[in-house]
């Protein structure tokens, strides 16, 4: 007769290898990539457990955020440096990949931040990595450069948008995401299970 699994516990906690932090489902975490030459993942922890006999064996089922040149489209112009996108990819790791801790803010906390450190990204869209589609799938994009004006010169206007990118109507042109995702090839899955 064949051996029986343990039952996996649910843990509410787990301390990260080598420090003092601690993380729960709902934590962003930065996880280590297979290929050291690469960023780090970003991820979000959606539950921690615990399987083997003592329990010693922890994983983490994580939402995975993409990074602008992970997804179909890449990068555009209007990327951020610390944009990231939260998909619909799911995964479950080994917690001995954690790496640490990070904050992804929504795009409006992140610019209210006083500074910005190397653990803060933030996040305006949501990525389908089967499909290569976002949500939102447009957004409105203003150049002030276009027009030869600098950005600290833009903030002081009241309101800015660039003439160079307006509809012929008179309406914000806007960047689609939808647009560049079709043409591109699929992008191979960067995640592979530890």
């Amino acid at each position: 007769m064949a051996k029986s699994r343990p039952p996996k516990r649910i843990l509410e906690s787990y301390t990260i290898k080598g420090s003092d932090k601690v993380i729960k489902p709902g934590d962003c975490v930065l996880m280590r990539a297979s290929d050291t030459s690469k960023p780090p993942y970003v991820a979000r922890v959606e539950a921690i457990e615990a399987a083997g006999s003592r329990g010693t064996n922890v994983r983490v089922r994580v939402r995975w955020y993409y990074r602008p040149e992970e997804s179909m489209g890449g990068r555009r112009p209007f990327h951020g440096a610390k944009e990231v996108f939260l998909s619909d990819h799911y995964d479950v790791q080994s917690a001995d990949t954690i790496e640490g801790k990070c904050n992804v803010h929504s795009f409006r906390s992140y610019t209210k931040l006083d500074s910005v450190n190397a653990e803060d990204f933030f996040c305006r869209f949501e990525y389908k990595s089967a499909t290569g589609s976002f949500v939102p799938d447009r957004i409105a994009v203003f150049h002030p450069s276009c027009i030869g004006m600098t950005i600290k010169d833009a903030k002081k206007l009241e309101h800015f948008f660039c003439q160079s990118c307006t509809a012929e109507n008179g309406k914000m042109a806007e960047n689609s995401h939808e647009a560049t995702a079709q043409s591109e090839e699929k992008v191979e899955s960067k995640r592979r299970r530890r």
